[in-house]
């Protein structure tokens, strides 16, 4: 195997989500497909993932969700700012449209962050090795302030900052993901600079946007390694000796209609056979010996 080039961090999000979910998503570590997880502390499985975690020294952070289901702390039930006519948080959409309206409350987002640290701890037995933003709110604006303050507070020293080299090149993403993605970018660029006033770290290179879901294959994830290997242009810096990096996925066995999500019931991301194609593709031994071809050596947050 040649000399690691690349330290990669892959790193299964929503663990908790369900117990279908949390299944998947083990059997993709114990096959050396993942290297970390982040858990959703509102998931109707959180308890039974913080379990396995344990039993199985799965490397663990937290996947904070302020957007979907119901929120953790008690204060905030019934009537919030984050919360829908329903007593839900707002989707991914709906807390984004409250947010340009100014309607959410920075103190509520705060207050909904602790506690799900808090409960992280009670759960684990510890603080989260690393601290993340469900469907990417802790980039937000408003938002990043106050998620980097907590970071701080709480000593969590890591977290992701979603900009990905070459996406706008891949021609198998749909116009909606564009527009998506290009705020995505825009909001972390904006957040990286807060992150790093607080002392919060994020490996060099993001990888996660153009191998979701259907888009998850060997070749998709060999050509997002070798664009993340590539010097930037014009660079006066020569490249790292050892670039660091993180895979976001989302792997696991589709969830049952009835059973798992956030307090509402799963939702279709969850209970698309996508779930599945990313855990095959991340367990495939193909796959694995093309990290070992590239100098890949798979890591938790901690090794960085």
């Amino acid at each position: 195997m040649p000399e690691a080039r690349v330290k990669l961090v892959v790193t299964g999000d929503d663990f908790g989500y369900c117990a279908r979910r949390n299944r998947g998503i083990v059997e993709v570590f114990r096959a050396g497909g993942l290297s970390a997880v982040s858990l959703l502390v509102n998931g109707a499985g959180a308890k039974d993932a913080a379990e396995l975690a344990k039993r199985y020294a799965i490397p663990i952070g937290l996947h904070a969700n302020l957007s979907e289901g119901v929120p953790v702390c008690a204060a905030l039930r019934g009537s919030a700012s984050l919360l829908d006519g329903r007593g839900l948080l707002r989707g991914k959409a709906g807390f984004r449209e409250a947010l340009r309206a100014g309607l959410l409350l920075m103190e509520e987002v705060e207050l909904e962050l602790r506690s799900q640290v808090l409960l992280f701890a009670e759960l684990l037995g510890h603080l989260p090795g690393h601290m993340d933003g469900h469907q990417h709110v802790h980039v937000l604006p408003g938002v990043r302030e106050v998620f980097a303050r907590v970071l701080a507070d709480f000593g969590v020293l890591y977290t992701r900052v979603p900009v990905e080299r070459g996406w706008r090149s891949c021609p198998w993403l749909p116009p909606h993901l564009h527009l998506f993605y290009a705020q995505v970018e825009q909001d972390a660029l904006e957040a990286a600079p807060v992150f790093s006033r607080h002392g919060i770290r994020w490996p060099d290179v993001y990888l996660g946007l153009t191998t979701m879901g259907q888009n998850m294959s060997i070749s998709n994830v060999r050509r997002a390694l070798r664009l993340a290997l590539e010097p930037p242009p014009c660079s006066p810096c020569p490249a790292p000796r050892v670039l660091t990096a993180e895979l976001m996925a989302h792997p696991g066995y589709p969830s049952w209609p009835a059973e798992g999500g956030c307090g509402a019931g799963p939702d279709e991301f969850s209970r698309s056979a996508d779930r599945r194609r990313e855990m095959e593709t991340l367990s495939d031994p193909a796959l694995l010996e093309l990290y070992a071809q590239e100098g890949v050596q798979l890591c938790a947050f901690k090794d960085l």
